[in-house]
């Protein structure tokens, strides 16, 4: 039984076994409905194998079975759910009697922009109640640990990434020689070469992990849902190295999840936005959570017409009609963080801007960086951090002391947002490049949030 926490006091649970296998991108198709107070679609997830198990991987897999068996005595108490399709184009050998069967084949539904969606998929979907006792199938799979709670999850599946036409553009073919007898090997060498695509080619880079986003699934994988994790596993596969490197997941998030928050602003319509506390973005999406896990993401999220969704982004996103009533927005992001830092509002915000009779707000001179007290930062040719594109080195970046922001207001508060915020965000952010050196994004979104939101360490 998993230990039973109470997030106001007790540490979250890192649940997630990052040390075997870690989240690289993250790719998340969401619909957000206010009349049911859900956020429901799929996320993907690109794996790289965990550097401890490719360390200790050639020493053998006793100490790595411990750590399986070690999961196992954690494990959930919810049964599972475990759809049985046609898995023709995978190798999997899923051979168990007791396992329900999933009445309808996998069907791909997607509109004109390549989005998904999971009702159809979901239908099919059977619960056996003991499909997961460890007496059924034994201890020997290895069992992806991901964080997640208050989540409904409903079909977990491998990704075909080499059905994506062009997907060769990406890979070394010299490597890709030895395993191209074994596509399970080949899917996961994409993905490698994917994930690590040098900084300069990330719009490449995120043109492909789309359209393996996008790719037919070629397998369900057998899963877990418990109260602080999601355990997936697919049967005869004993390593990290062999398991799929990347996995659709279709869920829906709970009215009740405590990463987000339903409610309404100050001019009494309705919004939601991620809190991040006390449980962080577990209520949001299935993640990992340990330090060592950071990664990229990219996000299309579809609502109603009439609401504006913002989120944590490197692009000012604009909105694209799919239909009469709905609208979509994309955001992406290409520096490695934490997933606790993926922030959504999604409300009938307006935008703040300066009136057209008036002149631009001049910047506070007084704020800017004298030349010869320039970020030490700039000084550097190599930054430490991982490779991403780096503004630090940007020498336009250097001298942006207010970089491009946006502001956001409900609509009754829109007058004093004119007359005293937009003369003050322009000195607070010149006063914050003089004290900390060049902001590592390209833009900020500022939105005036609803008076019960609580989580200031997110702010």
């Amino acid at each position: 039984m998993e230990t039973q926490l109470d997030p106001m006091k007790d540490d979250l649970p890192l649940m997630a076994n990052t040390s075997h296998m870690l989240v690289k991108h993250y790719i998340l198709d969401l619909d957000v409905n206010f009349e049911s107070k859900v956020i429901e679609g799929i996320i993907v997830l690109f794996f790289e194998t965990g550097s401890q198990y490719r360390k200790s991987s050639s020493t053998g897999k006793e100490g790595c079975q411990s750590q399986f068996d070690e999961t196992y005595k954690m494990r959930a108490s919810e049964p599972c759910h475990i759809p049985v399709t046609n898995v023709s184009a995978c190798s999997s050998k899923t051979e168990y009697n007791d396992f329900a069967v999933c009445g309808k084949g996998e069907e791909d539904i997607s509109d004109k922009n390549g989005n998904h969606s999971n009702k159809k998929q979901a239908s099919g979907i059977s619960r056996s109640k003991n499909c997961c006792d460890v007496e059924n199938h034994g201890n020997k799979d290895f069992l992806l640990v991901l964080d997640c709670c208050d989540l409904s999850v409903l079909k977990v599946e491998e990704v075909d990434v080499a059905a994506v036409s062009g997907i060769e553009k990406i890979t070394r073919s010299a490597k890709l020689t030895d395993v191209s007898k074994n596509l399970e090997n080949l899917r996961n060498q994409i993905v490698h070469e994917l994930v690590t695509l040098p900084a300069d080619r990330w719009e490449e880079q995120l043109h492909y992990f789309t359209c393996c986003s996008q790719a037919p699934g070629c397998g369900e994988l057998l899963f877990t849902a418990g109260t602080w994790s999601l355990e997936i596993r697919k049967s005869g596969t004993q390593t990290p190295t062999d398991f799929p490197h990347a996995i659709r997941i279709w869920y829906k998030t709970k009215p009740e999840g405590r990463s987000v928050t339903w409610t309404t602003d100050q001019s009494g319509r309705p919004c939601v936005y991620t809190m991040g506390s006390p449980i962080n973005n577990r209520a949001l999406f299935p993640c990992q959570e340990p330090p060592i896990a950071l990664s990229t993401w990219q996000a299309s999220v579809r609502t109603a017409a009439g609401f504006v969704v913002l989120m944590s982004g490197e692009n000012s996103a604009e909105p694209v009609q799919l239909r009469e009533g709905v609208l979509s927005w994309y955001y992406y992001v290409t520096m490695p963080m934490p997933a606790s830092t993926f922030t959504i509002a999604v409300g009938c915000w307006q935008e703040v801007k300066q009136p057209s009779f008036t002149a631009p707000i001049q910047t506070n001179t007084e704020f800017s960086l004298p030349s010869s007290q320039a970020d030490v930062r700039c000084n550097e040719e190599i930054c430490g951090h991982v490779e991403y594109p780096c503004r630090f080195q940007n020498p336009a970046a250097r001298l942006q002391a207010v970089i491009p922001y946006r502001v956001f207001a409900p609509w009754c508060l829109m007058e004093r947002c004119e007359e005293h915020l937009l003369q003050l965000i322009p000195q607070c952010l010149s006063a914050a490049y003089t004290t900390l050196g060049t902001h590592p994004f390209s833009r900020l979104d500022v939105l005036i949030v609803p008076s019960n939101f609580s989580s200031l360490g997110m702010a």
